[in-house]
């Protein structure tokens, strides 16, 4: 029998514990979930505050995202160019179509090519008369000047390639615009540490502008935290509030900085597309993935959570009551 009470007591007192568990962590989430609201009728109750808060860091934030995808668009646009590393040789105008044709099969078991393609003087007549339309002037001539030419991709090293296709006896000229295209990868790898280098000014701008707005917060509510602090009230139960409350800002303006950059996008679109459309090209100004856009939404909630802790713990640790 006492050992049956002494069992009984034993899991009343483990029941016991389960509830208290269970009680401090559902009044852990109420104090969350209080705040969570509590901090989203603050912003809503003063609305001019908050537009003006959340339009500052939206324009911000919207710089370097503007930016970001305008880089990302010029790397879509030039990418054909990036990874075209073609090579056009031009052989000597006494070349044969069957030695060229030889040429090429010689070219295609090499290792460090990646295919050759063959244009004949009357296929490079034909494109040149499509492309120039001096369809008359060219009828006039007795023949045909243009030279066969190769057109190899190269499997690795295109430099070395295009190097050792000049050697060849029956090359004439070679063209290889890798210079140009280096340059252009250092203009696009300078332009993606320039957005980087915005990124954190403007994010740093953003950060100071919700710590700003979440200090003067806290100042109109000097009295009321003065009150919880002297009856005990944790560090974290008073920042509690503030914190959700420079989150909300962050996301807000997340939110406003993608629409701004997408109504950025739609104006340029048409224009940008006419542009290229006259260059013959089919080009159109990308958005902004759904992915990507939950980043940004995500990491300006956390710039203003950021923001509103850090200036919620320097207030704090000034006003503590003195032996807390």
């Amino acid at each position: 029998m006492n050992a049956a009470t002494a069992t009984e007591n034993q899991t009343d007192r483990r029941n016991a514990r389960a509830d208290a568990s269970r009680s401090r962590l559902g009044v852990w989430l109420d104090q969350h979930l209080f705040a969570f609201v509590s901090s989203l009728g603050r912003a809503v109750r003063r609305p001019w505050a908050t537009l003006l808060t959340v339009g500052v860091m939206a324009i911000a934030l919207a710089l370097p995202l503007g930016l970001a995808l305008a880089l990302a668009n010029l790397q879509h646009f030039t990418g054909s160019v990036q990874e075209s590393r073609r090579i056009d040789l031009f052989l000597k105008a006494d070349i044969g179509i069957d030695r060229a044709r030889a040429l090429v099969e010689e070219l295609r078991a090499r290792g460090d090519v990646a295919s050759v393609e063959l244009r004949t003087p009357e296929q490079g007549l034909a494109e040149f008369r499509e492309a120039s339309g001096l369809g008359e002037a060219l009828d006039a001539l007795d023949g045909n000047p243009l030279p066969s030419r190769l057109l190899v991709v190269p499997a690795q090293d295109d430099a070395q390639l295009a190097a050792a296709l000049q050697n060849l006896p029956e090359a004439d000229l070679v063209q290889h615009d890798a210079v140009w295209r280096q340059r252009l990868q250092g203009w696009l790898r300078f332009g993606a540490r320039l957005t980087w280098v915005l990124a954190a000014v403007f994010g740093l701008g953003a950060l100071l502008v919700v710590g700003n707005t979440v200090r003067l917060d806290i100042q109109s509510r000097r009295e009321e935290i003065g009150v919880l602090q002297l009856l005990g009230a944790s560090d974290a139960f008073i920042r509690r509030p503030f914190v959700y409350l420079g989150a909300w800002y962050g996301l807000a303006a997340g939110a406003l900085a993608l629409g701004l950059v997408a109504a950025a996008g739609y104006a340029l679109r048409g224009p940008l597309a006419a542009l290229a459309d006259s260059y013959g090209s089919h080009f159109s100004l990308g958005g902004m993935d759904p992915l990507r856009a939950g980043a940004i939404l995500l990491a300006a909630t956390i710039i203003g959570w950021l923001g509103a802790w850090l200036v919620t713990g320097h207030f704090l640790r000034q006003t503590r009551p003195v032996g807390t």
